[in-house]
């Protein structure tokens, strides 16, 4: 079932061109990875699909409904939830009152129902100690705590923008393993804005290519990497 697509999807900022006539769709239990080159548009596409800026053209759908023109806090109440590239923690908040804040503010829960929630998510995710301030945190415990933060939203969709960077090799992979599950157990469509492409390899059961703001390939990894296009503008030459 197609949860989240797009169709003609633009934006421009004056003269410049960040997303142009991009159309995807993302299906339930579905792990996309969404690649390209530095300034391709990969965070400006997530940007509009999740509502923080609006496209200048173009369609978006949740479950055929036209979100097309709906802010951002409605998107999270439909339930479209992200992460960002850098995590900023409130750092007034603990561990479990960071993740919370997904709860009170995206799904409007009470701060007793979004700490039960939260701290079931945290123990999901291999959180413990939740009293602790987010300084004391790990960098993958950062990233686990984003990722609770996004979850607590209850998301039928979820965007990890650049969740693997700063990881080693093991919290790399043990993250993949998380995110895998949270599509399995979960059901959601999530997608994935990577750089390593060991990880998309890994992860992902398809992938879109974007380069200066425009689907220049879609398909499975093996098939996307051995584009010449795609080789020529994102990999450099070698898949």
């Amino acid at each position: 079932m197609t949860t989240l697509k797009t169709e003609g999807l633009t934006k421009r900022f004056q003269g410049l061109v960040a997303v142009n006539d991009v159309s995807f769709s993302m299906a339930a239990g579905e792990i996309l990875g969404i690649i390209g080159p530095n300034g391709a548009g990969k965070t400006t596409f997530i940007h509009l699909v999740s509502g923080i800026i609006l496209p200048t053209s173009g369609r978006v759908e949740f479950k055929g409904q036209d979100i097309t023109w709906m802010p951002a806090h409605r998107r999270a109440r439909l339930g479209i939830a992200r992460t960002y590239q850098l995590i900023h923690p409130l750092e007034n908040l603990n561990l479990i009152e960071n993740v919370m804040i997904g709860g009170v503010f995206a799904r409007g829960l009470s701060l007793s129902a979004a700490r039960r929630r939260s701290a079931e998510l945290c123990a999901a995710l291999g959180l413990e100690d939740l009293e602790r301030e987010t300084s004391r945190l790990t960098i993958l415990e950062v990233k686990k705590m984003e990722i609770a933060r996004a979850l607590a939203n209850e998301p039928e969709v979820l965007f990890l923008d650049e969740v693997m960077a700063g990881l080693n090799s093991d919290e790399t992979k043990h993250l993949i393993g998380v995110v895998k599950s949270i599509a399995k157990e979960r059901g959601m469509a999530v997608g994935v804005v990577e750089h390593v492409m060991g990880v998309i390899r890994e992860l992902t059961q398809r992938v879109i290519v974007l380069e200066a703001g425009e689907l220049i390939a879609e398909g499975p990894y093996e098939q996307v990497s051995k584009n010449p296009r795609v080789i020529e503008a994102y990999l450099g030459g070698a898949a």
